[in-house]
């Protein structure tokens, strides 16, 4: 199971939305077949490793971390692809979570006479895959917050100037992050300041989203994000857009997407919920401060990843990573948990309670 594991993570920012997943054929003690989802769209681990396993996967016993899929998608089930191959046991690290497979794929190989061990590093492999797990068992994508922070807490100066907290290294490793993740979201003040392109580094092989939360659809048909529209999708998520502005940005190829309620900024619940419902699992929020603040303050978030620099601004006016409402008490403050970065990573992870 550990080298189904290890598989798994060769896929890692490829298989968006889908979960990374590895898997192992053993036959007599030895490994007669193996392979891991390497791109969405893509054949599924178990279909590579049934592959290369040939006539030698019957009587075997396939490892994989995660269950076989039961569904139709744009790759056909895996579930009876094993069952049909002659597979004697298979051994799934963890049940599926999503809706559409959560146990479906272990009953059909149940009746197909396969017999079934679930549990093997389980743990690990949830850490694996935690984006895809949260977003399946809370309905709505995985949130990493993002902050590029001064010692004292100060992501620009009072008038706005930001450029630039962190070095090239941290920022290289920010760009990396998005990888990660399904898209990016920012709010319009930040694209109106800084007028970014949000694109990972290296590139994907998938789609990448670009999201801008945009009350009143300011974002202007300039802007780089506008211009790059049809490369690489640019959502806006917005209240009621005036019929002339919507119009010129879907003339470049920017999606706008109205989202329902009756504040005056796009309400945050809703707005994950309709990402879920068009297939985003996790998304990597990066500010500015107001944007965060919110997601802070709604409590909508399990990462934070914090970039620190050398640096203290100093300045009543100059701005907090972190805005929104003032909380009453430090009681009120959220506890965090210290994660685990890889070895030299420029940054901090810290989960939510």
């Amino acid at each position: 199971m550990r080298r189904a594991l290890a598989l798994a993570r060769r896929g890692e920012g490829e298989t968006n939305p889908n979960p990374m997943v590895g898997c192992v054929v053993v036959r007599d003690g030895r490994i007669v077949g193996e392979g891991f989802h390497s791109r969405a769209g893509g054949p599924h681990a178990e279909a590579v490793a049934l592959e290369r396993a040939g006539e030698r996967a019957r009587g075997a016993t396939l490892y994989v971390n995660l269950e076989p899929c039961s569904h139709h998608g744009r790759t056909p089930p895996c579930a009876p692809q094993v069952a049909l191959s002659g597979v004697r046991r298979v051994v799934a690290a963890m049940r599926d979570p999503n809706p559409l497979v959560r146990g479906r794929g272990l009953r059909l190989l149940r009746r197909s006479g396969v017999r079934v061990d679930v549990g093997l590093l389980e743990s690990e492999a949830a850490r694996l895959n935690e984006r895809f797990v949260t977003a399946a068992r809370l309905d709505r994508p995985f949130v990493l917050l993002k902050a590029a922070v001064t010692l004292d807490g100060r992501i620009a100066t009072a008038r706005g100037d930001s450029k630039w907290i962190t070095n090239a290294t941290q920022r290289a490793a920010a760009r990396g992050l998005r990888r990660l993740h399904d898209g990016v979201l920012v709010g319009i003040e930040t694209v109106l300041a800084d007028d970014p392109l949000l694109l990972p580094k290296p590139r994907t092989r998938r789609s990448f989203f670009r999201i801008v939360l945009d009350s009143r659809l300011r974002l202007p048909v300039t802007s780089r994000l506008a211009r790059t529209a049809r490369r690489e999708p640019v959502w806006v998520l917005c209240r009621k857009p005036a019929p002339p502005r919507r119009l010129a940005l879907q003339a470049v190829g920017v999606i706008v997407l109205e989202v329902g309620g009756r504040a005056a900024r796009v309400p945050l619940r809703r707005a994950l919920r309709l990402l879920r419902s068009r297939a985003i699992w996790s998304v990597m929020v990066e500010g500015g401060g107001e944007v965060l603040g919110a997601f802070l303050h709604e409590r909508l978030f399990e990462q934070l990843a914090l970039f620190r620099a050398p640096l203290l601004l100093g300045g009543r006016g100059s701005r907090p990573a972190f805005g929104g409402p003032d909380p009453r008490r430090v009681a009120d403050a959220l506890r965090l948990r210290p994660g685990t970065v890889p070895r030299g990573a420029p940054y901090e992870l810290w989960y939510a309670p």
